[in-house]
């Protein structure tokens, strides 16, 4: 009987470990079975300890499923020490939630104040915006001139729905340096999307993805109390299949167009999946992650009773030096946290010699 248990849950935890390389569209399902992957890493560590003890041969199983599953630790926890560089850039992501101005109670305004304040004196070179809103109206709810030209960031690029001669929300990229081309790659509906901007830095350019893919469409109200989650678990794991099968599909356009891309990217974002996802895995073939390489602890970006979710991400081509990520979870005032990368400079690129 233990010989069937550990065989079974041998084969289960290499099916699910591996399960990340295919795509929800084939298999809808897969992607909310990968949540399990943490948990069957713990599971197999105690059965392969327990295993030893016993001195049974047995324990082979746990250990090679151990081997297998084992970039999950990396993608889960982290302890890199930052590198003291003097020339660099640093890039910023934020979903900043509409500036909580959908709510109107007095806390949400102080909230929205903070916000724009906090981002008005963080010295990040570049800055990426989820959920942006922008009011050409309201002074204090202008935000392109609050946090762009006010705050010495002279190039910007945005990307709106709504009434763009009053207000909108959408997305947006901030940069120091010289924007030379822009775009969208695609958009969904509400404020989903990726957009580009491509930036000169000294003799470099190097191009920007800001990417909002398919949101998890659960109404927030529930994911902020359990009984919520309880009560509606069946709405939600629809919301959440769907979430995923759109989200692949809408890789496959992020891919094709970074694959026609001149320069090397850098890819932020809100990306609404965990780092045992489809989505997770399927950038990280090509691009390396920040958390991964300069990151520390757990990084949970998410900023709600799900605690323990890190959905937003930057991503980066490997010829990219990084010194530092961060995520800043002392800055509360969405329903994210901001991260931020350092990079060092110059960006040893040799292949836009020949461009130049």
């Amino acid at each position: 009987m233990i010989r069937f248990i550990v065989s079974l849950f041998f084969l289960v935890s290499l099916a699910l470990f591996y399960s990340v390389y295919i795509s929800p569209e084939y298999f809808p399902y897969i992607g909310l079975l990968t949540l399990t992957n943490p948990l069957l890493l713990c599971i197999n560590a105690f059965i392969f300890i327990s295993l030893v003890f016993a001195k049974r041969k047995l324990a082979i199983l746990p250990f090679i499923a151990l081997i297998a599953g084992w970039k999950y630790v990396g993608t889960t926890f982290q302890y890199n020490i930052p590198t003291p560089i003097e020339d660099r850039i640093s890039v910023l992501s934020y979903n900043v939630h509409m500036f909580n101005y959908h709510h109107q109670k007095s806390s949400a305004t102080l909230n929205s104040e903070n916000l724009v304040k906090w981002i008005q004196d963080n010295p990040s070179d570049i800055k990426c915006f989820q959920e942006f809103y922008q009011d050409f109206t309201t002074p204090s709810k202008n935000h392109l001139k609050q946090l762009a030209t006010e705050a010495g960031y002279e190039y910007s690029y945005q990307i709106n729905e709504g009434n763009v001669k009053k207000r909108s929300y959408g997305m947006a990229i901030l940069s120091k340096y010289p924007i030379v081309n822009d775009g969208k790659v695609f958009e969904n509906r509400r404020n989903n999307g990726v957009i580009f901007a491509d930036i000169k830095i000294d003799k470099d350019t190097i191009r920007v993805y800001n990417a909002h893919l398919e949101s998890m469409s659960i109404d927030k109200d529930n994911l902020n109390n359990l009984e919520g989650i309880k009560e509606n678990y069946r709405e939600t794991l629809r919301k959440l299949k769907n979430g995923q099968v759109i989200r692949a599909s809408q890789l496959d356009i992020l891919k094709e167009h970074m694959d026609n891309c001149p320069y090397p990217t850098i890819l932020v974002g809100d990306f609404n999946d965990v780092p045992y996802s489809y989505t997770y895995f399927f950038l990280r073939k090509n691009l390396d992650n920040a958390f991964e390489k300069a990151g520390r602890g757990f990084g949970f970006t998410y900023n709600r009773v799900l605690f323990f979710l890190r959905i937003d991400n930057i991503f980066f081509d490997p010829s990219f030096q990084i010194s530092d990520f961060k995520t800043h979870r002392e800055v509360d005032y969405s329903d994210h946290y901001p991260i931020s990368a350092t990079f060092e400079k110059p960006f040893f690129l040799p292949h836009q010699n020949d461009q130049e």
